[in-house]
């Protein structure tokens, strides 16, 4: 049994100072039953909560935590820097030395501009693509996440048509319909913007076939377009190099944040050089966008993931994660679907439109101690090793023998 008294009290608290007491996508609202708002620590891949549960974490900050939760070597760089000073005048040495170790990092990347989160790097990406090209199109998936603002948020609420006048949309995967997207706007195609695989929450994901990588990146050749790849949330979990780097496809600019910086936040753009000139006239800033700590933190795990061979290991244990959910689903007769890369898993439940069966099994794992997502890709870390997931399996287990029964 689970205790809820002091996140029952925030929630309380909460709603008297904050619109609906809690925004977005972290909101718990919108989780199945039992599960916390509010939290007090982590470490490794566990979690606890307010009221002193502890969970396997299997959402990872939503994806930050790439190393796992206060990883040492992270801490240590961050502390080291905050000693000295975060937010200044201008940036500290860090920023360069992370410029540095990404461009070396990423094969596609001559330059990288920095900014605090992922909305921020999507956006400035197609920013840096018009200002390249001189062109207002730009092509994105339809049902992509690319970030929460009027020209890609999935809400409508607050945005007006003007705010997505040179926005079109193409079917992820489809050549046809991409082609078809691109002859729409000859001679005014900014971009084209495409996440590193299909992971729209809800739906199974779907990894890029290599025609499709190829065609988009044929497709820019061809009309002087930007390939735009929004690695914000796959970046550093498929490829140390960029997602698409396993494809031979290497885009023109990217965008990437989640994984950075272990948690603490940031984001970038990495580009080549045909857009060097052309960002560097462009007017992009923040105040905390050079914050120090955070670029830190940044060098610490890029360097940590490099030397450990993080995507490595979070491979082998997604591989493990998946192959134990399928022998509970053959066990208890309870069909799932899984899909996307096993870094990130997404486990959905057949027959399930309604999410009755995905809250049933999810709020009874919870109990048993882990924290799984009844309809968003998860997210492994270097952290989870074979013995954590092979707990958070019993958790699952007692997750599947509750749909069992209905």
């Amino acid at each position: 049994m689970l205790h809820n008294t002091k996140d029952s009290m925030l929630r309380a608290r909460a709603a008297k100072v904050v619109p609906g007491g809690m925004w977005g996508h972290q909101n718990a609202a919108n989780l199945p039953e039992g599960y916390p708002q509010f939290f007090a620590s982590g470490s490794g891949c566990r979690v606890r909560d307010v009221d002193g549960n502890e969970y396997i974490d299997f959402m990872c900050s939503w994806g930050p935590v790439v190393l796992g939760h206060h990883h040492p070597e992270v801490e240590a760089a961050a502390a080291r820097q905050a000693a000295m000073g975060d937010c200044q005048n201008g940036p500290s040495e860090a920023m360069v030395e992370l410029a540095e170790l990404l461009v070396d990092t990423i094969p596609h990347a001559d330059w990288v501009q920095f900014q605090k989160n992922g909305t921020d790097a999507t956006t400035m990406a197609v920013v840096f693509a018009r200002a390249g090209t001189g062109r207002r199109k730009v092509l994105v998936a339809t049902g992509a996440y690319h970030g929460a603002v009027p020209w890609t948020s999935p809400s409508l609420s607050g945005v007006t048509a003007e705010d997505r006048a040179h926005v079109d949309h193409y079917a992820f995967n489809d050549i046809a319909s991409l082609e078809a997207a691109v002859d729409r706007h000859q001679g005014d195609l900014a971009a084209i913007l495409v996440s590193a695989f299909k992971h729209d929450a809800g739906f199974d994901q779907e990894m890029p076939t290599h025609a499709f990588a190829r065609r988009a990146r044929e497709l820019c050749d061809a009309t002087g377009a930007a390939l735009i790849i929004d690695d914000v949330r796959a970046g550093f979990r498929l490829h140390i190099g960029g997602s698409w780097e396993e494809y031979g496809v290497r885009p023109d600019l990217a965008a990437w944040s989640k994984s950075i910086a272990n948690g603490h936040p940031l984001a970038a753009i990495t580009g080549n050089d045909r857009f060097r000139a052309h960002v560097s006239k462009t007017f992009s800033t923040g105040s905390f966008w050079t914050a120090a700590v955070p670029m830190a933190a940044g060098v610490a795990t890029v360097t940590a993931l490099r030397r450990d061979d993080g995507i490595g290991h979070m491979r082998a244990m997604g591989e493990r994660f998946r192959a134990g959910f399928a022998a509970l689903s053959d066990k208890y007769g309870v069909p799932i679907r899984q899909t996307g890369p096993v870094q990130m898993p997404l486990v959905l439940f057949e027959d399930d439109a309604d999410l009755a069966k995905a809250h049933i099994f999810c709020s009874t794992a919870l109990r048993a101690g882990a924290y799984f997502h009844p309809k968003h890709n998860m997210f492994l870390s270097v952290a989870h090793t074979a013995a954590d997931i092979d707990a958070a399996l019993v958790a699952a287990e007692a997750g599947f023998a509750a749909v069992a029964r209905g």
